[in-house]
């Protein structure tokens, strides 16, 4: 790793996995109760379910924008977002998290390759870099978690 970004990428990584100040995302699903995945406390626009399926589709939109040149992006919002409030069958959940910790290690993986140039424009897109989709992955991650902490307090299921 080239020492004039070592540091950066120690720093990126570090948001990405929800370290110094942040919440990971294994700590925001831990034991998170079947019977409440699909739950909406009032006033709030989402259910745990469609927190954590929106998070793993724009994760995975925003990695496949770093790696592929035939990228086309999903309709937007629709397609950001399950169609469901709850997950369709037993399964799903699981799938969903599995999906979420595979990009997001992806992604980690990208930002430490010292191949990787951060600071490269992506050859297909209009001015984005590595260092920018990371960032954002990174941002976006952080806002819905808290949502899903604020939720997961709501529903009497986080412990402070």
């Amino acid at each position: 790793m080239r020492d004039d970004t070592k540091a950066l990428r120690q720093h990126v990584l570090d948001l990405l996995r929800g370290e110094d100040a942040h919440l990971s995302f294994e700590e925001a699903i831990s034991d998170f109760p079947v019977k409440l995945r699909g739950a909406r406390p009032a006033k709030l626009s989402h259910t745990p379910w469609r927190l954590l399926e929106h998070m793993r589709i724009a994760q995975w939109d925003i990695l496949d924008f770093c790696r592929n040149p035939k990228y086309v992006m999903p309709d937007f919002p629709r397609g950001y977002w399950p169609a469901g409030d709850a997950p369709p069958n037993g399964r799903a959940w699981s799938r969903s998290v599995k999906a979420f910790r595979a990009d997001l290690k992806a992604m980690q993986e990208m930002v430490v390759n010292s191949r990787t140039d951060l600071f490269a424009r992506i050859p297909h897109g209009d001015g984005q870099t590595i260092l920018r989709e990371a960032l954002l992955v990174a941002d976006h991650n952080a806002y819905h978690l808290g949502q899903l902490v604020l939720i997961r307090r709501l529903l009497g299921i986080w412990k402070d």
